[in-house]
């Protein structure tokens, strides 16, 4: 088991004792009929702290990017699809391309 998997699911963890902390500090205040205000700092801390293990965890866990050849065969379009009618020609293209370039770069 990797380091970042186990600091992620340490973090997720905490979230959710935190959730379930906030639960009941709720439930204690109906039966103390006080009006909630928001969670205690306790919650707070763990909220911060859970928040910060999972986003460290999902920097650390994802795998190397691996590099995209630009002349490989895989990356060719092989067909096009067989409903045309989504297809789109209308687009920014034009405003970099204007007409009389475009009709150039047809002959």
């Amino acid at each position: 088991m990797d380091l970042g998997f186990a600091v992620g699911a340490l973090g997720v963890i905490i979230l959710f004792h935190s959730i379930y902390s906030t639960i009941q500090y709720k439930t204690m205040l109906k039966f103390t009929e006080d009006e909630f205000s928001g969670p205690p700092m306790n919650v707070f801390m763990e909220l911060s702290i859970g928040l910060v293990l999972c986003l460290w965890a999902s920097l650390a866990v994802p795998a190397k990017f691996q590099s995209i050849l630009p002349n490989s065969d895989e990356n060719r379009i092989v067909s096009l699809p067989e409903n045309l009618d989504f297809m789109i020609f209308n687009h920014r293209g034009r405003v970099v391309f204007p007409l009389e370039v475009a009709t150039q770069l047809k002959k």
